[in-house]
């Protein structure tokens, strides 16, 4: 599917099977960034306990929003388009000595998927516009912040696995603390999870045996991924009665990239069953 603006990204669907009634407003959908990597995963869990003997979830749509290549990732592409865009650019040098890319795409992308995706979801696959969701991973959790902060009633469930909140010297508080502000006087609706590794501080044992383990170990500790999580959760957690609902879980033994499918499990039954905690 090609942007207005240009760039084309894959975008893969998976429907409730053929059969499965939807409801009256239509199924509910979740949107997946990274969908490379995240949409199969997420579509099979949904399929799976949506149906079935273990069946404990309503069916829905999954979209996984991806790029057109066979690897897993497109890198330079993404931290393009999950990044907030900033008048002032603080960036750490990267662990591995690279220059990073363009940043600051996430409004752009965000235009992509607000006016061109979620219409043609919502009519061509029967989507329940006031049931949608969106799960994002990494760079990807602190697009999801980003589009919670700004545009807070375009979903109604937001799922934040991992969010880089250190990006450019922890730039996002600076919409956290806009949008907290509105909510003293213009209640939202939205439900957020925040999901992070209990390891994500730390060197995995492959990362020790890497010979720039020491580099990558600065980069953990500078990043303080579950720092960051925590207090993100704790300020944001009283504001239960101005219609923000937030919860936090983290994975015991699970790092950075391991956090993934529990994450995305996680969020499946944050979305779609009736209770709210995680």
């Amino acid at each position: 599917m090609r942007a207005r603006g240009g760039g084309e990204y894959r975008i893969f669907i998976a429907r409730p099977a053929a059969g499965i009634p939807a409801p009256a407003g239509g199924f509910p959908v979740i949107y997946a960034l990274d969908g490379n990597t995240s949409f199969a995963i997420l579509a099979q869990i949904v399929r799976a306990r949506s149906s079935g003997p273990f069946a404990g979830i309503e069916p829905a749509i999954v979209v996984g929003i991806g790029y057109p290549t066979d690897a897993a990732y497109d890198m330079d592409r993404r931290i393009f388009d999950d990044t907030p865009p900033a008048k002032v650019l603080r960036l750490a040098p990267r662990p591995d000595g690279t220059p990073w890319p363009a940043v600051g795409g996430a409004d752009l992308f965000l235009d992509f998927i607000a006016a061109e995706l979620m219409p043609a979801i919502l009519c061509d696959c029967r989507g329940d516009r006031n049931r949608q969701a969106l799960f994002g991973h990494s760079l990807g959790g602190l697009f999801v912040l980003h589009v919670l902060f700004t545009r807070p009633s375009l979903f109604r469930h937001y799922v934040a696995a991992s969010p880089s909140i250190w990006w450019n010297n922890c730039y996002i508080h600076e919409e956290e603390r806009a949008f907290t502000t509105g909510l003293r006087s213009q209640a939202a609706d939205a439900d957020l999870l925040i999901a992070v590794g209990g390891e994500e501080q730390t060197l995995t044992a492959a990362e020790r045996a890497r010979p720039d383990w020491e580099a990558r170990a600065l980069w953990k500790s500078q990043n303080r991924m579950l720092d960051n999580a925590r207090a993100l959760s704790q300020r944001l957690v009283v504001f239960e009665t101005s219609g923000l609902r937030t919860s936090y879980v983290e994975f015991a033994g699970e790092d950075h990239g391991s956090v993934v499918p529990a994450a995305l499990s996680r969020a499946v039954t944050f979305i779609l069953s009736a209770r709210r905690s995680p």
